[in-house]
């Protein structure tokens, strides 16, 4: 019996972006993320090298990690990364984009559609930045997410945002089973 892979792992398409498993010829491109003061500016500041070193290694292939990439050119743009089980058990999604590549669109058109595939099988979505990216917080606001807490971690105030699956109210949307509330003919 063939088991159909997860849909985490499926290529996600959008109408200008590839969402795809990193590749070795992205690693130096993914290494620019990690290292740019500007991009790492509200997550903690640059990654330094003995962790990158591991990073690079580690990164190729791995479940939950996809490459934004233009589908037009296949220029490497970003990161978004989902992970499932990550903050209180929730699915967490965040991501990262070149600098060069900041206010096209980009990153709301990739996080969009990387919770649209979350909350196929989650029930709910998360995302955390800094209070004080407000770049960030208006993503997540505009693929709806909502703000569900505020705290202080990393010597930094953070700001949860979270979005929850929406209930089946319709009968198609409802899971197939019994029919015990289907009417009787």
């Amino acid at each position: 019996m063939t088991v159909p892979p997860h849909p985490a792992a499926q290529p996600l398409v959008t109408e200008r972006l590839v969402l795809r498993p990193v590749r070795s010829l992205d690693v130096p491109a993914v290494t620019r993320l990690w290292t740019d003061p500007d991009v790492r500016q509200h997550l903690g500041g640059p990654v330094i090298e003995s962790v990158v070193r591991i990073r690079q290694r580690r990164i190729v292939g791995a479940p939950g990690f996809h490459a934004v990439v233009r589908a037009e050119d296949g220029v490497l743009l970003g990161l978004v990364t989902v992970e499932d089980g990550g903050r209180g058990g929730e699915t967490e999604v965040s991501y990262q984009f070149l600098p060069e590549h900041w206010g096209r669109g980009y990153a709301r058109e990739a996080v969009r559609a990387a919770v649209a595939r979350a909350l196929e099988t989650a029930p709910s979505v998360v995302a955390v930045t800094q209070e004080a990216n407000h770049r960030s917080r208006r993503l997540l606001e505009a693929v709806g997410l909502e703000h569900a807490e505020s705290f202080v971690e990393w010597d930094a105030h953070q700001v949860l945002y979270r979005r929850r699956r929406k209930a089946a109210s319709r009968p198609e949307d409802l899971p197939r089973g019994r029919a015990a509330a289907e009417p009787r003919a």
